[in-house]
């Protein structure tokens, strides 16, 4: 049998197989942040993963970076996301909310005319997803020791309502350069304090929110996604394989449910680096194929593999690999799209 289609535990989970659905902004939700039916529809065909992580969900309203996306802040986003949750679970899967604070790379037209925050006030190059369209980046405001803690503070609180939603756990997305790796990283950290300088202090707030994750979840239900040197919203780090090094060893021993490790371009081999220090599940992802993920998985260089535009595009994904069906081809013009079906739950099943 493919070890993909093997059992495995992750956290408090029993997976009944190793394909992950990845996290994927999709851009249904409407103006409020409240999922609609079609996100319902949507990860229950998808229930089949092993696991599945839902996309970025914003868990206060300061962090929001994108039109369409959904929260987890208000009482009528809980009882939407609950309707998805019950969905899943009556197929039989298991599903994660990843959390996504987007930092300095939002706009003020997406923030009640508020301005981003951010570690430090630097502005980021490139363009943020509006109501108008793409508009430029600005200069945050760079946050005080206080509102740090009230931000640390917003994700537990968006733990419990996550939980309360029903989900089976919670991710922290820690990436794709969101307030979380902003601190991390000494490109956009430029602090004096607690909070910045040394790869320890840089390192505070993403470990201050993990723990308050953990205070309201349990550790075996949290995980984190980490992608180092995908650069991605103009994000740096002078000493990269330092800083994830550094990372990884303050994780080991909390009972985290998994690490999420997902690489886009890095030349250097961070699972080789990483995935000795951590020792919860560990999970793979970027570009992956079946035979590159059944390798990972035969190597133990993996626990679970991550697919994103495959599931996107296969609801199916985990039968179509046991058959060796062909896939469906994803079609990145619907990838971000108004909240329609196109793109979304109109892709076939092989039963269809």
């Amino acid at each position: 049998m493919s070890q993909l289609l093997t059992p495995v535990r992750i956290g408090r989970a029993l997976a009944p197989n190793r394909l992950v659905m990845a996290p994927m902004t999709r851009s249904r939700a409407d103006a409020d942040g409240v999922p609609s039916d079609l996100t319902v529809t949507y990860y229950a065909q998808r229930a089949s993963a092993g696991l599945i992580i839902t996309e970025g969900v914003f868990p206060s309203a300061m962090g929001k970076g994108y039109v369409h996306t959904p929260g987890i802040e208000t009482s009528v986003q809980v009882a939407a996301w609950k309707q998805v949750t019950e969905a899943v679970h009556a197929q039989g899967g298991r599903i994660f909310m990843q959390l996504m604070h987007c930092g300095r790379v939002s706009h003020p037209s997406l923030l009640g005319g508020a301005t981003p925050v951010a570690p430090s006030a630097i502005r980021p190059e490139g363009q943020a997803w509006t109501p108008v369209g793409q508009v430029d980046f600005v200069t945050p405001r760079e946050l005080s020791v206080a509102e740090i803690a009230g931000v640390v503070d917003e994700y537990r609180q968006a733990t419990r309502r996550a939980i309360e939603a029903g989900f089976d756990g919670v991710e922290l997305h820690g990436a794709s350069g969101y307030l979380p790796e902003q601190f991390l990283s000494s490109g956009s950290n430029q602090r004096q304090d607690a909070y910045g300088g040394s790869v320890a202090n840089r390192a505070r707030f993403l470990l201050e929110v993990l723990a308050a994750m953990v205070a309201e979840a349990g550790a075996d239900r949290v995980g984190i996604k980490l992608s180092p040197e995908m650069n991605y919203n103009s994000i740096t780090d002078a000493a990269p394989q330092e800083t994830y090094a550094y990372l990884v060893d303050q994780l080991r021993g909390k009972g985290l449910a998994y690490l999420h490790v997902a690489l886009f371009g890095a030349a250097f081999d961070y699972h080789a680096l990483l995935r000795p220090r951590f020792d919860g599940a560990y999970l793979v992802g970027g570009g992956l194929t079946q035979d590159s993920a059944e390798k990972l998985l035969a190597e133990g260089r993996a626990d679970a593999v991550v697919f994103g535009s495959a599931f996107l595009a296969n609801p199916d994904l985990p039968e179509r690999f046991r058959v060796g069906a062909a896939l469906n081809t994803p079609d990145r013009n619907t990838f971000f799209a108004p909240p329609t079906a196109q793109g979304y739950i109109d892709y076939p099943a092989l039963a269809a």
